[in-house]
């Protein structure tokens, strides 16, 4: 008899700790997916000179920021050292409303007095355009003798 009461207590306690596992395991949190924590927009930047590159690099980052659903928005301007500037632009959801400076008459050129008015003025031609199932073409980029600098647009045909 004594063996088989020294059984009986092995496997007591045997099932004590394996119902304390079982315990343990209950109270412990359960295994989550993975949590975002943060995001950010994709970013292209262009070195350019001059008006007609930094179009050209608006349309780059445009056609950039499409592969995305996005649209460039202008980030900011920085001037190099050896005179030519860069510009940064981060895509954003073409599903939010795009903010606009001015309004876009594809019949009225358009006075810019800064990288940042051009880039304004083309972003706004743009929108337009493309909320009319166009594309954008720049027409006309050109300064008269007084220094006053005009871009021209026309929406056509995608």
């Amino acid at each position: 008899m004594v063996t088989s009461f020294s059984q009986l207590r092995l496997a007591a306690a045997a099932a004590s700790l394996s119902v304390a596992a079982l315990l343990m395991a209950a109270c412990s949190s359960p295994h989550s997916p993975p949590t975002q924590t943060s995001a950010t927009n994709p970013t292209v930047t262009y070195r350019y000179r001059g008006d007609e590159e930094l179009v050209s690099a608006n349309e780059k980052a445009a056609a950039y920021c499409s592969q995305y659903r996005s649209v460039p928005q202008t980030v900011r301007i920085d001037n190099e050292s050896d005179g030519s500037k860069t510009v940064v632009f981060d895509c954003i959801a073409t599903a939010a409303p795009a903010t606009t400076t001015m309004a876009y008459n594809p019949n009225d050129p358009y006075v810019y007095h800064s990288d940042q008015d051009l880039l304004a003025a083309t972003q706004s031609a743009d929108a337009y355009c493309r909320n009319s199932g166009s594309m954008r073409a720049v027409t006309t980029v050109s300064s008269d003798s007084t220094g006053a600098k005009t871009i021209t647009f026309r929406c056509v045909p995608q």
